[in-house]
């Protein structure tokens, strides 16, 4: 992963509202820091392909990167911040990030994703992120049954 000259403030982007509503906030956050956002979004295999993948089944990174850059559509629309960077890393979600944010000004996550465990307050990505980023870290709650708009 490249290293920007800038401060940097890291996004965990998995396609939910609640992460296209960290990406609205990063905006507004970056600015008094001179930050550049960087929003990182994850993959990994899934358990079943333990040991192998089918063949033409490989193409997460693909998918990956156009869950990325629609969630960024659905943040900024034609107008994304200066020197936003995008960025697609294979790794467990919570350790990828984790590692991504070393150096940055904040680590911002949207408080739950796509997981299913819908009782649970924090997600387990942002809770793992708040236990181990070496840098602060923002968890935004998305409004519940409308559009994270309010952060825009």
């Amino acid at each position: 992963m490249e290293e920007s000259n800038s401060p940097r403030i890291v996004v965990g982007v998995d396609g939910s509202e609640q992460s296209i509503a960290a990406l609205r906030f990063a905006r507004k956050v970056a600015p008094p820091f001179g930050a550049v956002i960087q929003a990182i979004s994850t993959w990994d295999y899934p358990p079943e392909y333990a040991g192998y993948v089918p063949i033409g089944s490989d193409n997460f990174d693909e998918i990956t990167q156009k869950r990325l850059d629609t969630a960024v559509q659905a943040a900024y629309g034609e107008d994304p911040p200066e020197g936003l960077e995008k960025l697609v890393v294979f790794s467990h979600p919570s350790k990828g990030l984790v590692k991504a944010a070393e150096g940055a000004v904040m680590l911002v996550l949207g408080r739950r994703g796509h997981g299913s465990f819908r009782g649970l307050l924090m997600g387990s990505v942002s809770g793992a992120c708040v236990a181990h980023a070496k840098c602060p870290v923002l968890v935004v709650e998305g409004p519940a049954g409308e559009p994270a708009g309010e952060y825009s």
